[in-house]
């Protein structure tokens, strides 16, 4: 679809929640809230976006409207008009995107670890020179820099079946496809003034020790969207659905389910 391939799961029936991955990762990062949702009243779809995971890698910039568009034909494929969308991280930001672009197709949003301001000039100039990184040396350093970030020190130590899984997924994105996701975030726009439209209920998830996307993002969110819950996660980094899964998945569930019962 739209010139490329895109590996997706597809699991279980009934109300449908899209599951969207952060940078650098791939749809494997859902495993826990799949098992959670798919056969219980769920259908779960988890797409690797466009460079990531088993999709097609697209040299070059990859804007956040395109990743959107990308999901909206996987949707048109699947035959669904409408889900509930779930996204974290770059995710969340997608997330974002299509609920600007397609309003009608989201039932509700769930954004965790998310921020929806634009980069700032410092975080602009540190993408591209990130980028410029991946595409030199590939990911295995950045990826060893960033694991305690990603979830926090205790949690890596404390949780080492999950930081191998995440330590995987980071070595194994492809270098042009993260670069070019990094490209398109670097410009990405201003979802603030978004955020005060946005009727669809929504979830808003942080982690306590998040050091990218701190609690404090996320609770002046809850302050923009009319309709909105806000839940930050005790123990947890910008990764609350791996690092916390259990709670995360309570959670997310118990806001799924009031989302289902006005269906």
């Amino acid at each position: 679809m739209r010139g490329i391939s895109v590996t997706y799961t597809d699991r279980g029936a009934g109300y449908p929640v899209l599951f969207i991955h952060g940078h650098p990762f791939d749809r494997t990062m859902w495993e826990p809230q799949v098992r959670a949702l798919a056969g219980r009243g769920y259908r779960v779809i988890v797409p690797d976006l466009r460079g990531y995971g088993g999709s097609t890698v697209v040299p070059g910039t990859t804007n956040l409207d395109t990743f959107a568009r990308d999901l909206s034909a996987l949707l048109d494929h699947l035959g669904l008009d409408v889900v509930s969308a779930v996204g974290l991280s770059m995710g969340g930001q997608v997330a974002l995107e299509l609920y600007r672009l397609f309003p009608d197709r989201i039932d509700s949003l769930t954004l965790a670890a998310t921020n929806p301001r634009p980069e700032t000039e410092q975080g602009r100039a540190a993408r591209l020179a990130m980028a410029e990184r991946l595409r030199a040396e590939g990911m295995r350093g950045y990826a060893d820099e960033m694991l305690v970030g990603m979830m926090t020190a205790d949690n890596v130590r404390e949780l080492p079946e999950v930081a191998d899984h995440v330590r995987a997924m980071m070595y194994a994105a492809p270098p042009e496809g993260a670069a070019a996701a990094l490209l398109g975030r670097a410009r990405r726009q201003d979802y603030v003034p978004l955020l005060r439209r946005v009727s669809a209920p929504t979830l808003l998830v942080g982690g306590q020790h998040d050091r990218f996307t701190p609690p404090g993002f996320t609770e002046s969110m809850h302050v923009m969207v009319p309709d909105s819950v806000v839940e930050i996660i005790e123990g947890a980094g910008h990764l609350p659905n791996l690092e916390r899964s259990e709670r995360f998945n309570e959670v997310l569930r118990r806001f799924l389910d009031r989302c289902r019962a006005r269906v």
